[in-house]
């Protein structure tokens, strides 16, 4: 092929009534300005991709936003990879400081005459096209399989405990939800020396995976109050107090993974309380999307002077992380292949969706093309 052929692409495509997935072939065009074709090695299957699939949608959508691929052509200004290169794919882009221009969406067209589309990149395909900024180049001696997961299961596990909480050594932590994202966040914890290392879910067999990303405590939610039970973990400074004598006790940083309203509220009432004109409470980070409103107990925020924030990524910045991420890989820090519990081919992610749907998947699943 030459760089100004189109390409045959094999793409699952969520059509715009409710329904499977189905996969349909597309042909993309060469790429033109700051887009890249790409073929793909592999692709992860993230939770959030769930909620695209239940939320209604006015349009079909191409779907799915971390993976590892190749460069087959790019476009007249793309200056930072080239055909031939291994790259990895993410949604959040990779460095925003030194361009005022915002990274374009993605999309195909469909024989039936519409167009689905992608708020960022799609990469439940065998090729695509992207935006430059959402293409991170990757070394030619990196594995292409495990390291899919690294631009969202990664980026935002570890991202929002380096960069979201700026965690630091010998604070506490607790991560409600230890699936893909959360184990990471879980071995992020465990790499900056927070300490406990406390995780909570309903799943004993993800509780025990947690524990071999670096988990000091495990907390079934389902058989004890997790909250009572994190708080006693971390009972604070000996003889402190709070505003008019509310004991000291939580975590420094609790990260709702989850992001229910049920684990939102216990996350947050994990946190320890402030230190009255000492130190200010805990952190609670909204790392999952939640669906629909989450409450906050406004008074309990306040005289406890906790605090509240969400990431997006980790609030990462993926060409300055990923980099990082993948050494901690290659110097055993972090175990990717521990964490790709499962492999799917195209033509089985609408079981593979499924399985994640029901809590059968324990770390991450990959599409291998």
């Amino acid at each position: 092929m030459t760089a100004n052929d189109p390409v045959t692409a094999r793409v699952a495509v969520l059509p715009k009534d409710p329904g499977p997935l189905r996969i349909e072939e597309v042909e993309l065009p060469a790429p033109t300005g700051h887009q890249i074709l790409v073929k793909e090695f592999a692709s992860g299957i993230c939770h959030s991709q769930l909620h695209q699939m239940h939320n209604p949608r006015s349009t079909p959508m191409v779907i799915g936003h971390e993976a590892t691929g190749e460069v087959l052509a790019v476009g007249s200004e793309v200056d930072h990879v080239g055909p031939g290169d291994r790259v990895l794919l993410t949604f959040q882009p990779r460095n925003l400081r030194h361009t005022d221009r915002m990274p374009a969406a993605a999309g195909v067209d469909l024989a039936d005459g519409t167009r689905a589309e992608s708020p960022q990149i799609f990469t439940w395909a065998t090729h695509t096209v992207a935006d430059d900024q959402y293409v991170i180049p990757l070394g030619d001696d990196t594995p292409t399989d495990v390291t899919a997961i690294v631009g969202c299961a990664v980026l935002t596990g570890a991202g929002a405990v380096l960069r979201a909480a700026a965690v630091e050594e010998g604070q506490s932590v607790a991560i409600w939800g230890v699936g893909g994202v959360g184990l990471n966040a879980v071995a992020a914890a465990r790499k900056v020396g927070a300490d406990p290392i406390i995780a909570v879910d309903v799943d004993d067999m993800k509780l025990e995976l947690a524990r071999r990303f670096g988990a000091s405590h495990l907390v079934n939610a389902k058989e004890v109050d997790p909250v009572d039970t994190v708080r006693q973990l971390t009972p604070g400074p000996p003889h402190a107090h709070g505003f008019r004598g509310l004991p000291i006790a939580g975590v420094d940083a609790a990260f709702d993974v989850v992001a229910t309203p049920e684990t939102f509220l216990q996350a947050f009432r994990s946190t320890r309380s402030s230190q009255n004109t000492i130190r200010a409470g805990g952190t609670t980070v909204v790392v999952g999307v939640p669906q629909g409103d989450l409450t906050l107990p406004g008074a309990e925020m306040l005289v406890n002077e906790r605090q509240i924030r969400g990431t997006i990524g980790g609030t990462s910045v993926p060409e300055d992380d990923i980099p990082t991420f993948l050494d901690w890989y290659r110097h055993g820090e972090l175990d990717l292949d521990a964490l790709v519990t499962s492999r799917v081919a195209l033509d089985e992610i609408n079981e593979a969706t499924k399985l994640l749907e029901d809590g059968k998947v324990l770390g991450r699943t990959i599409i291998e093309f």
